[in-house]
């Protein structure tokens, strides 16, 4: 008798009593209030979950507190359709005053065609001299009583090419100094390859000259740039093949007359072409530069220009004309990375590489000294992720906005590019989102939308047996 006193206290406390199955009621309006209850709740489930996966970013602008060094590294492939490899120089100066002249060792070059499709195996810079060693004066009494280089233009120029197995032509301009420095050596050897292989009775060699101010079309028929500039011409032709590959046959050795004899003799003589001391320039003057630089975080410039110690160069005939494969600022992103990144954040990455796929060419041939430049702003923008109360970077990306033009110049035109980086970042932050959070509001939609389901179904069951009942009145 105690227990069941007991139970029956404890069930009078209970707040979910039960109503017996007979005593309830199915309607036609309940189903439909059920059905929209459950309609409403895959809505309300769907948008909380389509929330709950949408990344959630928090934008800042900060001071740059880099953590990737002093330096910033520049990508680049870059082609110049009509600057030889021979002579093209990358430079990097800054606002502090450093100048870093001639940059080879994180780049490679390689001799392209007009239409910029590669011609030739990757340029080797070393083959060329640093230093060009040059004759003396030259002593009258100690040269033959013999006529010097042959004069050549372009009527001459074709039937002596042909005539001799080997012409050696000295292509130079009468305003160059080193052309001026060259000039008694190459009468001198002139001389003494005549004395020694007589064109009448032996004819296996002749030396020539070639005045780059009086025919140019003929030095710009042979792509010549620089001045002076010694091509090797064998059966008429000046070009090499190797491995379906055809390149020029220069002289980048000594320029004084002993080195420059020598170097002759090797040409007729019966030893094998390794042991010749001569090297080779690219051909069509065409040349792509790939590779990066590491430059000091604070405003400077990267030029590429035509460049060299014992040439001079006529400005007025000089196209610095390019087409931009790739330009980037920062560490290398792989296309990976990159891809998952704009998952999260899409606008990413639309300036990292802005000038990508530019040409940047100078049409009108009569424009002299055109220098063209790029003026690069570059913004560094920070992507960062917060698991569990700890930051973890995704992402450290250099964009860059960039303004171009082409202007005259009373030096020798050049590609110029200006960078300044800003001392601001761009600081993105993913904020997480919390699965408890994402469970509680789950489980208020179904508890809400049935509470309201079950209150309207009471409250319009109610009405109607109440309007049936008063209706119902009005009739007796």
């Amino acid at each position: 008798m105690p227990a069941m006193v007991s139970l029956s206290k404890i069930k009078s406390v209970d707040f979910y009593r039960k109503i017996p199955r007979d005593l309830t009621e199915a309607s036609l309006l309940g189903a439909w209030l059920s059905i929209v209850a459950a309609v409403s709740m895959i809505l309300l489930f769907g948008m909380e979950l389509k929330n709950y996966l949408t990344v959630s970013t928090s934008t800042s602008i900060v001071v740059d507190n880099s953590s990737d060094g002093d330096f910033l590294r520049i990508d680049f492939n870059i082609s110049f359709p009509a600057l030889s490899c021979e002579f093209a120089s990358v430079d990097v100066s800054d606002v502090l005053g450093t100048n870093r002249l001639n940059i080879t060792k994180t780049l490679r070059k390689f001799t392209i065609d007009p239409d910029l499709r590669r011609t030739g195996a990757e340029y080797n810079s070393e083959l060329v001299p640093q230093v060009i060693k040059h004759g003396e004066e030259v002593d009258d009494e100690a040269v033959p009583a013999l006529p010097g280089a042959v004069s050549l233009n372009s009527d001459s120029f074709d039937r002596i090419a042909h005539e001799y197995p080997i012409l050696v032509v000295n292509f130079f301009a009468p305003w160059c100094y080193w052309s001026t420095r060259l000039k008694p050596s190459w009468e001198k050897t002139a001389k003494i390859i005549r004395g020694r292989y007589n064109p009448e009775t032996d004819g296996r060699i002749i030396l020539g000259k070639v005045d780059c101010t009086e025919d140019f079309e003929l030095c710009k028929r042979h792509h010549i740039q620089g001045y002076p500039s010694i091509r090797i011409f064998r059966k008429g032709s000046d070009l090499r093949e190797d491995h379906g590959q055809h390149e020029h046959e220069s002289y980048y050795g000594d320029r004084d007359t002993k080195a420059l004899v020598k170097a002759m003799e090797e040409l007729v003589s019966p030893l094998p072409l390794g042991n010749q001391k001569l090297a080779l320039a690219p051909l069509t003057g065409g040349c792509r530069i790939e590779g990066y630089v590491r430059v000091k975080k604070i405003p400077g410039n990267l030029i590429i220009s035509a460049r060299s110690g014992a040439h001079s160069f006529d400005s007025s005939h000089m196209n610095m004309s390019h087409v931009i494969s790739h330009l980037s600022f920062g560490k290398t992103i792989s296309p990976r990375v990159l891809s998952d990144v704009k998952r999260l954040i899409p606008y990413i990455g639309r300036s990292h590489d802005k000038l990508n796929g530019r040409s940047f060419i100078n049409h009108r041939d009569l424009d002299a000294n055109v220098t063209i430049e790029h003026y690069l702003q570059v913004v560094k923008t920070e992507v960062v992720t917060r698991i569990y109360s700890r930051e973890s970077s995704l992402l450290e990306d250099y964009e860059y906005t960039a303004h171009s033009s082409l202007s005259q110049s009373i030096d020798v035109p050049v590609a110029k590019f200006h960078f300044e980086l800003s001392p601001m970042q761009v600081l993105i932050i993913e904020n997480p989102k919390s699965f408890s959070h994402f469970i509680t509001n789950l489980c208020a939609i179904i508890g809400g939308v049935f509470t309201v389901a079950g209150i309207l179904d009471s409250v319009l069951y109610n009405t109607i047996r109440l309007l049936r009942k008063i209706d119902l009145g009005k009739n007796i």
